[in-house]
């Protein structure tokens, strides 16, 4: 009896240990990123700079549609941060969203956060980035999400899939740049070259050995997984003598659409697909470029990298093969810009219709303001001023306690739900003439509270008041169709007889035009705190977001999901 008795204590612990064993390795993450700085040269000069890993870009991050991955972020730098998974939807969880102080405090230094990354139904190319300062400058890399177990691509399996990441490079530290332009109220400077997987190109200094190429083989069809992690620019991209057609857009499939260049805002992602069909003896350069049509200044540099045939005759020595280079817009070319994005088409989506009747209709002005220099101070913007950015006249204030926690905990004061649902004044949004009471927006922390389930109807109208650009906007938590992009003001009547109820494109990221508008729609099912910014850093910075809070449904399905039990502390 003893005997029974000490096997049946055995078996006990045995299962125990082993329950205690799986619950670690469930917990264990299936990332670790290590947020440090890391030497590097580039343009004739060397700095440090922060990195994932030592890494810029930094790891590429994979995960099967459907599934999710933990991902451990120490903050091993000097500053605060925090990661937010662009594009990926996170059901319920914003929690594991991370822009500061909207769904998280910061990751202090010495301190770690331990993410849910989990996907829903996006399937293609999105990608990650630091959400703190201009951190995000250089901490960001792809997310590759790959179809469901037994599932395909709807195109033909590729030879290889390769990431292309396009970037901005400042010569002088990036903390130093956001600190001057946000101490003195002017513009920040420019970046000093754009870059390819965080190579310049031979058209730079100092940069012939930093250059990227891609070898292929001559018939074989490649998949480029294309991330705009640019600051401020959105950019064009081409490869000389070679089309390329696009199969996604933000993680949602499209009809293939076949270009000789394509057109990608900051924050947006494209599926790519380039086939190696031209003469093997020749280099092609890959090339991208500006697209800024306003009086702004920017970064008018061209960054370049080389497709190189693996030529199996060798007819030609590498040092005599001659080369080609592409053909990109004008900088200012906004007819080549918007005709890229207004060619895109969704794939007919049966699980995620287009929303055809609308309970939720905002419309917001975006434009850049400016605010009063402090007393005493001195201020690099208009006539002394300092500049700003807002949405429906409120440039918004980030709190020190960050929203979602105040929003579960019933923390008052932190914000306010007041976000307006039409613009506060009527004008001629795209004239050119403004009395100077339009250029002065309110400072507060307002958000939008959404019901549950409603269908949402968002248009962006962009205005001249102070200065015009384009300003690509994101909503986290969510993709959205975009139903129409067009140009002057915005017409209800007018414009919304030209939608594209069909097949518009799905996604994240919307390019809303200079002198123009963008309208979206969305079904509000994810209940939580997500964040709607220009993806503009310099517009961030000066306040042109707000928050949407979608309420909870009835049912636990369609609740807020509890807080893991450890958050960064405030």
């Amino acid at each position: 009896m003893l005997s029974l008795k000490k096997a049946f204590i055995f078996h006990i612990l045995c299962y125990l240990a082993f329950a205690c064993l799986h619950c670690l390795a469930t917990n264990s993450p299936d990332y670790n990123f290590v947020v440090k700085e890391a030497p590097y040269t580039k343009l004739c000069s060397s700095k440090n700079i922060l990195t994932v890993n030592g890494q810029f870009p930094g790891p590429t991050v994979k995960i099967i549609k459907g599934d999710a991955v933990l991902i451990k972020v120490f903050n091993g730098g000097r500053y605060n941060i925090t990661i937010h998974w662009h594009g990926v939807k996170l059901a319920r969880n914003p929690w594991s969203d991370g822009p500061e102080y909207i769904t998280q405090c910061p990751i202090r230094p010495g301190d770690y956060f331990l993410y849910n990354v989990s996907t829903l139904n996006e399937e293609g190319t999105v990608w990650w980035h630091a959400h703190s300062d201009w951190s995000r400058a250089t901490v960001h890399g792809a997310i590759f999400i790959y179809p469901q177990r037994g599932s395909s691509y709807p195109f033909p399996e590729p030879h290889e899939e390769v990431p292309i990441i396009l970037a901005e490079w400042w010569k002088p530290d990036v903390m130093w740049v956001y600190k001057n332009f946000t101490r003195s109220g002017g513009d920040p400077i420019v970046s000093d070259a754009i870059t390819i997987n965080g190579h310049p190109g031979v058209l730079y200094p100092c940069s012939r050995d930093d250059t990227f190429k891609l070898v292929v083989v001559e018939g074989k069809t490649y998949l480029f997984r294309m991330v705009n992690a640019a600051m401020n620019i959105i950019l064009f991209f081409a490869i000389a003598n070679h089309n390329l057609t696009v199969v996604a857009t933000d993680a949602a499939y499209t009809k293939p659409y076949t270009r000789d260049y394509i057109v990608i805002a900051p924050g947006q992602s494209l599926d790519v697909l380039f086939h190696a069909n031209q003469n093997p003896s020749q280099y092609y350069y890959m090339a991208s470029r500006a697209y800024s049509p306003g009086t702004i200044p920017f970064d008018n540099t061209t960054t370049s990298a080389i497709v190189e045939y693996r030529d199996t005759y060798k007819t030609t020595s590498n040092n005599n093969k001659p080369s080609l280079f592409p053909y990109l817009p004008y900088y200012n070319d906004t007819n080549a810009a918007y005709s890229f994005f207004r060619g895109l088409r969704s794939l007919i989506n049966d699980d995620y219709p287009v929303p055809k009747k609308i309970n939720t209709h905002i419309r917001s002005t975006l434009s850049i303001n400016t605010l009063p220099c402090r007393i005493n101070g001195t201020c690099l913007g208009p006539n002394g001023t300092r500049l700003a950015a807002s949405m429906n006249n409120i440039s918004f204030v980030t709190p020190t306690i960050d929203i979602l926690e105040a929003y579960y905990y019933h923390i008052h004061g932190v914000f306010g739900r007041n976000f307006p649902s039409r613009p506060p004044y009527q004008f001629n949004f795209t004239g050119q003439d403004f009395p100077l009471s339009l250029q002065l927006p309110n400072r507060d922390t307002q958000v939008r509270v959404i019901d549950y389930n409603s269908t949402v109807e968002v248009v962006f109208q962009n205005t001249n008041v102070l200065a015009g650009i384009d300003h690509p906007m994101h909503l986290h938590g969510y993709s959205f169709y975009v139903v129409a992009i067009g140009f002057g003001n915005f017409n209800p009547k007018k414009d919304r007889s030209r939608y594209n109820l069909i097949d518009p494109p799905l996604r994240n990221t919307v390019a809303v035009p200079i002198g123009g508008w963008a309208a979206i729609r969305f079904k509000a099912g994810n209940p939580g705190v997500w964040f709607l910014h220009c993806h503009i850093e310099r517009h961030l910075t000066w306040g042109m977001d707000t928050v949407f809070i979608v309420k909870n449904g009835k049912t636990p399905s369609s609740r807020l999901l509890p807080p893991p039990k450890r958050m960064p502390p405030c």
